[in-house]
């Protein structure tokens, strides 16, 4: 494969078992030479194929192994029911997928960073709060709040009561898209999208996501509820650097900001400015936003290098 400059660069298909079984499919970027690897996650409901891609290839270039994967029940990657999201699992396989790349021989076993966006930007957060095995995290636009409408949150949930007992009946499980017709969420989960981030989301498919669908078992919106990340967030000891779009409405920039504040491990935080929920990854100021988390990765283990010396 080639990037927009005709620069080659290679991408293996892999995958990598979790504890409970199930096969985990993703692209794995090898560097050069060994060294350094980056454990990358789309945002909620979404696949390998979807904004990441673009910062794996530039990490790789620049000596550092990514590996981007489907989450359980998405994309290539194996767990039912489809389209299912747990975000207690979401965690786990994190730490699963960091046993898998120390086997590696192309990456440092102690080298090792967890990346997400978006939804994975705090479960990534949280893995590395458990897991210290993680040298470092990087958060790009973390969502911390997850029943922004509570009334059709509540309707969600009433749902996966129902839905419970249809699927001990034998039925097929329940879905809601996550977005509608309308660009909103139907569950409650969001407050909607902009207009230019749903035109991005009417054009996926042909981007390259053949493997997005736009529904989430109602089931999801039970499972998230469950989960305060907030609390292991602050436990966090790990060298973090969260990325925080300006003009981010759906996980909206004060509640970011409030949360980098609860922050007790080194920390460097960034607003990229003019930038919204979906596209802080594109743009004029890409390069020198992944030439930031570079930066921020290299000195991170670095400075782990040097206190072990």
């Amino acid at each position: 494969m080639s990037d927009a400059n005709g620069t080659r660069f290679s991408v293996e298909k892999i995958s990598f078992r979790t504890m409970d079984g199930l096969q985990l499919c993703g692209n794995l970027y090898p560097a050069a030479k060994r060294g350094p690897a980056v454990i990358i996650n789309p945002g909620m409901g979404c696949v390998k194929e979807m904004f990441v891609p673009d910062v794996a290839q530039y990490l790789q270039k620049a000596g550092i192994t990514a590996f981007a994967y489907d989450p359980r029940n998405l994309g290539e990657s194996e767990g039912s029911p489809r389209n299912e999201i747990d975000p207690h699992k979401q965690i786990s396989d994190y730490s699963d997928a960091l046993t898998f790349l120390k086997g590696q021989p192309i990456v440092d076993s102690t080298q090792i960073v967890f990346w997400g966006q978006s939804f994975a930007g705090s479960a990534a957060l949280c893995a590395a709060a458990l897991d210290h095995r993680a040298k470092a995290v990087v958060a790009v636009c973390p969502n911390l709040k997850f029943d922004r409408d509570w009334t059709r949150y509540k309707a969600a949930l009433a749902k996966s009561m129902q839905d419970r007992e249809s699927q001990m009946a034998g039925n097929d499980p329940y879905y809601l898209p996550i977005l509608d017709i309308n660009f909103e969420s139907p569950g409650g989960m969001s407050n909607g999208v902009k207009s230019s981030e749903a035109e991005y989301m009417r054009t996926l498919k042909s981007l390259g996501a053949v493997n997005y669908e736009n529904r989430l078992t109602v089931q999801s919106y039970y499972k998230i509820l469950t989960w305060s990340p907030l609390s292991l967030i602050a436990r966090l000891e790990t060298p973090t650097l969260v990325i925080i779009p300006e003009l981010d409405t759906l996980s909206p920039v004060e509640e970011q900001i409030a949360m980098t504040e609860i922050l007790q491990c080194p920390k460097k935080v960034h607003i990229a400015p003019g930038r919204n929920h979906m596209d802080v990854l594109t743009g004029d100021g890409f390069d020198a936003l992944c030439q930031m988390q570079l930066d921020f990765i290299m000195e991170s283990l670095g400075a782990e290098d040097r206190s072990l010396q």
